[in-house]
C-alpha cells in the first residue's frame, strides 16, 4: 500500500501541473480523434479490396495495409505524447507552453518519432503474430513480453524529446534507467491503472443502472458513461505524460519544479532497505 499511496502523491503532483495548463487535455483528445479518423481510413479499403475480407489470412495488399495502419497509428499516438511530454518538459522548465509550443516541439523531433513508431509496430505485429499462432503458450509469451517492452521502454519518448538521440540510444537510455526502479517503476503504473479503474467505477455503474432501466434512460445513461470514461481516459493520459516526463527529470538529475519535490520522487523510486545502493538518482548520475 505504501508505493500505490505514493503514487497517489505523485498523481496530485501532476495534477498540480495539469491545473497550470489545462489546455494539454486537448492534446490527448487530438490524439483520440486522429486514431479513429486513420483507422476508419484503413480499415475501408481493407474490407473493400478482394483480399482483406478474408480476416484469417487477408493477402498481400491486407498485410501491407495492416502494417501501414500499424505504423501510421503508432506514429499518431506517439506524436501526440511526444508534444505532452515537451509541453510537461517546458512547464517544469519555468515555462508556459501551449498547445502550439507543445505541436511545435513534437513536430522538431520528427525524424526521431518516425523510427520509433516503426520499430513499436513492428514489436505489436511480432507480439501479436506469436499471440495469434502459438496458441495459449504464445499468448503467455505474448503478454509476458508485451508487459516487459513497455516497462523497459517507458521513458524512451522524453528521451527522444529532451535529449534528441536515435531510437537505439534511447531504448539503451531507458533500460538503464529501468533496471535501477523496475520494482518501483512497476508500482507506478499499476497505481495509475488503479486510479482510472476507480474514476471509471461510477460510470459503469451508472451505465448499468441506465440499461436495467430501459427506455430513453438507458440511452442518455450510456451516453453519460461514456463521455465519462472518455474524459477520465483522457485525464489520466495527460497525468501519465507529466508524471513520466517529471520522472524522467528526475532520473537524468534535472530539476523537477515545484509541483514535484525531489523528496516525493525519491520516495517513489528509492531502493529497498536493504538493496542496492545507489537508488534511482544516483545510480544514473553518478554512472
Amino acid at each position: 500500500m505504501g508505493r500505490i499511496s505514493r503514487t497517489i502523491e505523485l498523481a496530485k503532483a501532476s495534477w498540480q501541473v495539469l491545473k497550470a495548463d489545462k489546455e494539454l487535455i486537448i492534446l490527448p483528445i487530438l490524439s483520440l480523434v486522429a486514431t479513429m479518423a486513420v483507422a476508419a481510413s484503413f480499415l475501408a479499403p481493407i474490407l473493400l479490396s478482394g483480399e482483406g475480407t478474408n480476416i484469417e489470412d487477408p493477402g498481400t495488399v491486407g498485410y501491407v495495409l495492416l502494417f501501414v495502419a500499424y505504423v501510421v497509428l503508432a506514429f499518431i499516438t506517439i506524436f501526440f505524447n511526444a508534444a505532452l511530454v515537451h509541453a510537461a518538459n517546458e512547464r517544469l522548465d519555468g515555462g508556459d507552453p501551449t498547445i502550439g509550443s507543445a505541436l511545435r516541439g513534437a513536430a522538431g523531433r520528427v525524424h526521431r518519432i518516425l523510427p520509433w513508431a516503426l520499430v513499436s509496430a513492428t514489436v505489436s505485429i511480432v507480439l501479436r503474430a506469436i499471440e495469434e499462432r502459438a496458441g495459449i503458450v504464445g499468448r503467455i509469451v505474448s503478454g509476458i513480453a508485451g508487459i516487459a517492452w513497455s516497462l523497459v521502454t517507458f521513458l524512451v519518448i522524453p528521451v527522444l524529446v529532451i535529449e534528441d538521440i536515435g531510437v537505439v540510444d534511447a531504448v539503451k537510455r531507458s533500460g538503464a534507467m529501468f533496471k535501477r526502479t523496475w520494482g518501483e517503476n512497476m508500482a507506478s503504473q499499476v497505481g495509475f491503472g488503479l486510479l482510472g479503474f476507480l474514476a471509471m467505477l461510477p460510470a459503469l455503474l451508472i451505465g448499468a443502472a441506465a440499461v436495467a432501466a430501459g427506455g430513453a434512460v438507458a440511452f442518455f445513461g450510456i451516453v453519460v458513461a461514456v463521455l465519462w470514461v472518455l474524459t477520465v481516459a483522457m485525464v489520466l493520459s495527460a497525468l501519465s505524460g507529466i508524471f513520466q516526463t517529471a520522472l524522467y527529470r528526475y532520473a537524468a538529475g534535472m530539476d523537477t519544479g515545484t509541483a514535484f519535490g525531489s523528496q516525493d520522487l525519491g520516495a517513489a523510486f528509492a531502493p529497498k532497505a536493504g538493496g542496492r545502493s545507489g537508488g534511482f538518482g544516483g545510480g544514473i548520475i553518478g554512472g
